[in-house]
């Protein structure tokens, strides 16, 4: 693997890349970078979390003139969430440089974004549409643009933005760079790649190299009255750092983090439904470690940039192993060891086959533990803290108290003692978790349709202004009106990867 320092990017931008703790490059970004640096347009096939940000950021910041007050880079995005991800990434990443980076996208008050874009930031990312309106008021201004990114293309032709995009490439200098990014190749990307490009290099990351062996996959087949049980004793036996679960539907979402709450797990959830506010600040908790486990939808994770996830639980198999992928593509990323675990009813195992020939990669089955190995997980957890505190921590403070006890009662009650006051004991409160069918067999030779019907969502969000005076994170807006859409019918599939627990 090619480490950052040996593209030859300027000293300030490997300092800030080594602040943010990232060594050695990954497949997509050690192909990537050497064409971005040489000014050729390019075309990139992956998935999200194989690290496109840096892949096309580095590059696009390296060019940044900074005395030069201009846009000098245009990165589009499909959603809000990816829009402040990518913000906030190319903001970290240009740190030590000081260049000034500008999020903007639908629902906030477009005067505050006026006045944003007055300060003139060097880099803006944006949603279609939110980036029309400004170009259509002349407050943003794309003459001088040398860069220009359509980051998750597919995602924007499938939620309508093709025109949008078209139009905003028409207000771009024709002498640029442009760099096209999209987990899938349909005809309408490839014709903006033959009309808007020039020359461009393929690079393809398939989805069997995001997916290779730092992400174990397994599979448990597992009747849908007995998913939650299961589901509460692996949590209990892995003891996951951070955990996603995924679920088909808004209900499943919303029942599945009462249940998990219920039974003693710190567990949120979010979906479409939840205002913007309510689901950053959600999000904020997860990245903070203060949630345990975050149960999601697919539309509601799509392009959220989470790191440090460690298991991945699909409590629904998802409809298309596309979904799949970007499921698992939260945890392995970095270079550490993740975990996926699938659940699959009976019925389902034809959709399993699917996902294991779009990945190349069998999935292993995995036989569910039984109450009494949760609580023995659960001892081992409490073993290992004590044992940790005992090689690790300053107890002399503690050893007159603790010799009081040991003349007064035996050793092993003590620490028995000791380990019922810190072991979970598995809980099997009484949940509700409203059964639902299994997907149609539409892969084992029965008919079955999969009907996935898309609906206009008209969202919000303001637009979040960087640079060193002011460092503030984007500002998080309501569902006020926009020409930024998004799919309202949620999708079953996803993303989803953990980490072995030790």
């Amino acid at each position: 693997m090619t480490k950052f320092s040996e593209f030859g990017l300027d000293e300030k931008i490997v300092k800030s890349v080594e602040r943010m703790g990232f060594e050695e490059a990954t497949p997509i970004q050690e192909k990537t970078i050497p064409i971005g640096l040489a000014g050729k347009d390019l075309i990139g096939q992956a998935q999200t979390g194989t690290g496109k940000t840096a892949a096309f950021g580095l590059p696009m910041i390296q060019k940044i003139d900074q005395k030069n007050g201009d846009v000098q880079a245009l990165i589009i995005a499909p959603t809000r969430e990816l829009a402040i991800q990518v913000s906030e990434e190319l903001y970290k990443l240009s740190y030590d440089k000081h260049v000034r980076v500008l999020a903007v996208y639908g629902g906030s008050d477009i005067s505050r974004q006026i006045r944003s874009l007055k300060k003139k930031p060097q880099i803006v990312v944006g949603t279609p549409g939110r980036i029309l309106d400004h170009i259509n008021r002349r407050t943003l201004k794309l003459d001088n643009v040398q860069t220009l990114v359509l980051d998750e293309a597919d995602e924007m032709l499938n939620m309508g933005f093709i025109d949008d995009i078209e139009s905003i490439l028409k207000e771009v200098p024709s002498e640029r760079q442009t760099l096209l990014f999209s987990a899938t190749m349909p005809d309408p990307i490839r014709r903006i790649g033959e009309r808007f490009m020039h020359d461009p290099e393929m690079v393809r990351i398939k989805a069997k190299e995001m997916t290779a062996l730092l992400i174990e996959q397994f599979f448990i087949k597992v009747h849908e009255k007995e998913k939650f049980d299961v589901l509460s004793r692996l949590l209990d036996v892995q003891s996951p750092e951070l955990a996603i679960v995924f679920g088909r539907t808004k209900r499943r979402v919303d029942e599945l983090s009462r249940a998990l709450d219920m039974r003693g797990y710190v567990a949120e959830g979010i979906h479409g439904d939840l205002t913007q506010a309510k689901r950053m600040s959600v999000l904020r908790k997860f990245k903070e470690g203060k949630i345990d486990v975050l149960v999601a939808t697919d539309v509601a994770a799509r392009g959220l940039d989470i790191s440090g996830v460690t298991h991945v639980y699909n409590y629904d198999i998802p409809q298309d192993p596309e979904s799949y992928v970007h499921r698992i593509g939260r945890t392995g990323r970095a270079g550490k060891e993740g975990m996926a675990i699938t659940f699959v009813q009976p019925r389902e195992m034809g959709y399993l086959r699917t996902v294991e020939q779009t990945t190349k990669k069998r999935m292993q089955p995995l036989k569910p533990p039984t109450w009494d190995e949760a609580f023995a997980g659960q001892l081992r957890i409490a073993t290992e803290k004590i044992t940790e505190i005992v090689t690790e921590e300053n107890l002399a403070d503690y050893k007159a108290v603790a010799s009081e006890l040991l003349e007064k009662y035996d050793a092993t009650d003590i620490a028995a003692a000791m380990l019922k006051m810190l072991a979970k004991e598995p809980d099997q409160t009484p949940v509700h978790i409203t059964e639902e069918r299994p997907l149609p067999s539409r892969y084992g030779g029965k008919g079955g349709g999969n009907g996935k019907g898309k609906g206009n969502y008209r969202g919000g969000g303001k637009g979040g202004y960087r640079d060193r005076n002011n460092s503030g994170k984007g500002r998080r807006g309501s569902n006020s009106g926009s020409r930024d859409r998004r799919p309202n019918g949620e999708r079953s599939g996803g993303k989803g990867n953990y980490k072995k627990s030790k």
